[in-house]
């Protein structure tokens, strides 16, 4: 079977996208972006710049992350490989090319095949996790850009009681008033805009691979105090699901620990490891993750208009994605940490010139301020601009899939699916490349699509015990003892909680400490555990024998062929692979 999906695949890339030159990209990611943006249907955030990107792209609704924390999220799909194979559960443990495998990343790739990449802010993860380098010189033809103001991240600059000086979760500021009288996405934004017009002046250079990775919404939620007068807090609803849900298993719990230790937060004294955060703080750390939402949409407005003004956008792939979710208070929970799906699951769109969005004058990318567009009435009813909607795909994905994606995208060599033991391969991949999906929307009807996606998609967290405590949200590797491996389809989410040894990295699949089955169609926000209901049991069983032989038994089989670009031979060679489909029933 695994030959067969081979040449399948191959017959698919035989009709790929051609390009009469390479494409830059520009791969941006944001820390901590849940799908609260209003072209994913919230329409109480306002993401002008994103919404307007979003209608020139392909947009997916069932995005999922591998595990909802920065490192080890970050280092998968910058690998292209799941946690279980990068061994990256935390912040703290080794660079995994020391400790585990010399795996090629995704900006590696591009560099090895004549792009000169470079990394803006935060792409990979800060810190040991990429060898307090950001993973230079592999990675980046030239040394990561970090802007300044971060190291003033735990410091006391936010404004608080008495006039003086906090280090808060809730950060309104002055500019003018802060250490260098600027912000962390402030510099990314100008750095990138910079980094652009002095590309477009360099002749016959080679294409470019630049990763924008903006900090906000993550914590502190420290951004200019005007953008809290687009959300007053009169007009904030709480989460519709705030209670601790009955049935959760106390294994899942995320008590949030990194909140608390912010000055504002502790002054509330509030319950280990259950809380409840009181409802007037609530209100206020939604109003604050909002508000940063925004201020990080109008300065990536600033880096998109600038690929108009510079002549990119016409040549430029460029992806969007959060690394995880965040919880704001639904299940009582703040923070990511979890396999709630409101943790797992992320916003990615990718555009491509002329594929996406029909080559129009320039320009694309209007730089949109919510200010002034509210002002002027452009807003109905509080929702986001009215753009065309774009391309949509409700298959379920994963960020692991964005590594081969933009490979195949940029024409260069697709990682081929790693081996079982994929830790002397330093080129190949766990996820799948999305092109596929995107053909099939270009295509419609009037091209040849027949193949059966990936039916879902896997998810993973460590936890050091049973009860919640001080290191449940980030345990160091030696402290792992449980597992939890979630499965989500488009009915479902089922997770184990299992036995893990962080020593020989193996996991005791007869050793289950809880579980957990959410049916979406009656519970989308997962609030009824119906693991241990005898209702369900064979359901259970189902989805326990699919987590167990995971992500590989779920990989598309795919034929995708577009009948504009080929010749006879080609369209000959596209209804054999066609057939084969049909005759094997995959």
């Amino acid at each position: 079977m695994r030959n067969i999906v081979v040449l399948l695949l191959s017959c698919y890339g035989a009709f790929g996208l051609a390009h009469s030159q390479k494409p830059n990209v520009l791969f941006i990611v944001v820390d901590d972006l849940r799908p609260a943006i209003g072209c994913y249907g919230y329409n109480k955030v306002l993401t002008p710049n994103i919404d307007q990107l979003a209608a020139r792209s392909i947009r997916f609704t069932q995005a999922h992350t591998q595990q909802a924390v920065c490192a080890p999220s970050r280092t998968s799909f910058l690998t292209g490989r799941r946690p279980d194979s990068t061994r990256v559960f935390a912040f703290h443990p080794y660079y995994w090319r020391d400790a585990v495998g010399n795996f090629t990343t995704l900006p590696q790739h591009f560099k090895e095949n004549g792009y000169h990449t470079h990394s803006i802010g935060k792409i990979f993860h800060h810190g040991r996790p990429s060898n307090n380098t950001d993973d230079y010189p592999y990675s980046w033809s030239q040394l990561p850009y970090r802007p300044s103001t971060m190291d003033y991240k735990m410091k006391k600059v936010c404004p608080g009681p008495g006039g003086n000086k906090y280090m808060n979760l809730l950060c309104a500021v002055d500019v003018s008033t802060q250490p260098e009288e600027t912000l962390p996405d402030i510099q990314n934004a100008e750095h990138a805009v910079e980094f652009l017009k002095t590309r477009a002046t360099m002749q016959d250079s080679e294409p470019f691979f630049l990763g924008l990775g903006l900090y906000k919404p993550h914590v502190p939620f420290k951004f200019p105090k005007r953008y809290l007068d687009l959300y007053p807090l009169s007009d904030i609803d709480p989460a519709p699901n705030p209670h601790l849900p009955p049935g959760l298993p106390p294994v899942a719990w995320n008590p949030f620990t990194a909140m608390r230790v912010r000055d504002d937060i502790a002054r509330y004294n509030i319950s280990f490891p259950w809380g409840p955060v009181p409802d007037d703080l609530a209100l206020k750390i939604r109003q604050h993750y909002y508000a940063s939402t925004t201020y990080m949409d109008y300065y990536l407005g600033q880096v998109l208009s600038a690929l108009d003004k510079y002549g990119f956008s016409n040549n430029t792939i460029i992806t969007f994605m959060g690394d995880h979710g965040w919880s704001l208070g639904e299940h009582q929970e703040w923070s990511k940490f979890s396999l709630f799906e409101i943790s797992t699951r992320v916003p990615m769109m990718i555009y491509v010139p002329q594929l996406t969005h029909s080559p129009t004058a320039l320009p694309l990318f209007t730089h949109i301020d919510p200010f002034i567009s509210r002002r002027n009435s452009v807003w109905k009813n509080g929702s986001t601009l009215k753009f065309h909607a774009g391309l949509v795909s409700d298959a379920m994905v994963e960020l692991v899939d964005i590594f081969p994606t933009l490979a195949d995208l940029a024409g260069l060599k697709v990682p081929p699916i790693c081996p079982e033991n994929p830790y002397m391969v330093d080129l190949c991949t766990e996820g799948s490349s999305l092109v596929p999906l995107l053909e099939e929307k270009v295509n419609g009807v009037g091209g040849i699509s027949q193949f059966r996606w990936k039916n879902a998609t896997f998810s993973q967290y460590p936890r050091p015990s049973d009860m919640p405590q001080e290191d449940s949200d980030k345990p160091y590797l030696k402290h792992i003892k449980i597992m939890g491996y979630s499965i989500t389809t488009s009915c479902c989410r089922y997770t184990e909680w299992v036995g893990y040894n962080p020593k020989t990295f193996t996991i005791n699949w007869h050793d289950v400490h809880a579980r957990e089955l959410y049916l979406h169609e009656t519970d989308s926000l997962e609030d009824e555990n119906l693991a241990d209901n005898p209702n369900y049991k064979e359901l259970v069983e189902k989805f326990s024998f699919s987590l167990k032989l995971g992500w590989r038994a779920a990989l598309p089989n795919v034929v995708a062929v577009n009948l504009a670009n080929m010749n006879d031979h080609a369209f000959i060679l596209s209804l054999f692979c066609v057939m084969i489909c049909k005759v094997l029933d995959i």
